[in-house]
């Protein structure tokens, strides 16, 4: 008797969290592993935004919410978009879900019909092609190199859309990579989607106030205003405020989406927890001098990363330009022995040798759609960091 439905055959689990599992399992054996596998912040949540969500219990906010989020939510969402991305949208344009992967999952399971396309630039976040497969569209990958700045290009993107093409998914900064697109290249997509009237735009801006080198964020909603109608632009406070936990995410978009996505809420999850939103309107009516503080902080790791990596023969990285992962090239240690004989054959076995030699958890480039690379997550301490960039420089000098 089989359980499982034909669906989820083809659904892979998160790789991320995979090999944050399998560095919680070899701790437990006692073994001394640093976990860079998953990506969150290691700061507390800013003090004022956990003192809104106990002072919302007390109240008494501890009731079901209106499906796509509480009037004061959706305001503050709408609030946030005019002030911090120059973006028009009222409260009945915004949607608020358990997170922005919920918002995305329900995008999708608002919109797809079977067999529909959806591009997916690479190296793109693990969970983007697994939830359009278990939806019943397809995953059409463009592999964007380093030559592109790790960025989908016009010429990219016009050769991949079919008349098939339901969706483009865009993620600045990105994860993993940490690219980010200027409003000049915004445009230049724009330009081409112009021409292909069926193609939505999933813009992940999730990672939006982690951006280095005094680079200004862009959102493609602000760069590309003629596509507002076909346009969701994603975002949520997981990242800039340190509150992975609480699950909140959010988006705007055309009305008839937004509510197409609050209908499957309502039928699948209710609502948000009633007090983490009441958190979120704090985060972002708050002060925000901590997320600034976490910005300089992310960008001091990716400095301390950028040059340990960059003093290891054998492996590359491009300097991020946002977010806190690192994607690090490891061509030149494919087809190379470890010192027990076992042969690098992709970034998967690159990717388990640091785990079981060298003590790193990593997660492969093939979970993001562009090999040879292996991510690690930055956000955590330097001290820390700096174990594992030694750790990794050892690992590699005994490759032969």
């Amino acid at each position: 008797m089989s359980y499982i439905s034909s669906r989820l055959s083809v659904v892979k689990p998160s790789a991320s969290m995979a090999a944050s599992q399998a560095a919680k399992a070899l701790r437990a054996k006692g073994v001394d592993v640093i976990d860079l596998g998953l990506g969150e912040p290691d700061f507390p949540t800013p003090a004022h935004i956990t003192e809104a969500a106990y002072a919302a219990a007390k109240a008494g906010q501890t009731l079901y919410t209106a499906a796509a989020g509480t009037p004061e939510v959706r305001e503050a969402v709408a609030d946030k978009f005019k002030r911090e991305n120059g973006l028009d949208y009222t409260a009945d344009d915004i949607v608020v879900a358990n997170g922005a992967k919920q918002i995305i999952f329900n995008a999708l399971m608002a919109t797809l019909e079977s067999g529909d396309e959806v591009i997916l630039p690479a190296p793109y976040f693990v969970s983007y092609p697994e939830m359009v497969k278990l939806l019943g569209g397809t995953p059409v990958v463009v592999e964007c190199p380093e030559a592109t700045g790790l960025k989908l290009t016009p010429e990219l993107l016009e050769r991949a859309i079919t008349p098939r093409t339901k969706w483009l998914f865009l993620n600045m900064p990105g994860n993993p990579s940490g690219a980010v697109y200027s409003s000049v290249e915004l445009k230049a997509l724009g330009a081409v989607l112009a021409g292909h009237q069926q193609v939505l735009v999933l813009s992940d801006e999730i990672y939006e106030h982690i951006i280095f080198d005094g680079r200004e964020f862009v959102s493609f909603g602000k760069a590309c205003p003629d596509l507002r109608d076909r346009s969701l632009i994603v975002n949520g406070v997981a990242k800039a405020y340190a509150m992975t936990g609480w699950r909140v995410g959010y988006a705007a978009g055309p009305a008839p989406l937004v509510k197409a996505m609050a209908t499957i809420q309502s039928q699948s999850v209710t609502s948000v927890c009633s007090i983490a939103q009441a958190a979120t309107v704090a985060a972002l009516n708050g002060p925000q001098d901590e997320v600034a503080r976490f910005r300089a902080a992310f960008e001091a790791r990716r400095n301390l990363v950028v040059d340990g990596i960059r003093r290891i023969n054998g492996l590359t990285l491009p300097p991020p330009e946002g977010a806190f992962y690192a994607y690090i090239g490891c061509a030149s240690l494919i087809g190379r022995k470890t010192p027990k004989g076992i042969v690098l054959e992709d970034d998967t076995a690159v990717a388990a040798y640091l785990l079981n030699e060298g003590r790193v958890a990593s997660v492969p480039g093939a979970a993001y759609g562009l090999s040879p690379y292996f991510r690690i997550s930055t956000a955590t301490s330097e001290e820390v960091l700096a174990e594992a960039i030694a750790r990794i420089n050892t690992a590699v000098a005994q490759v032969e």
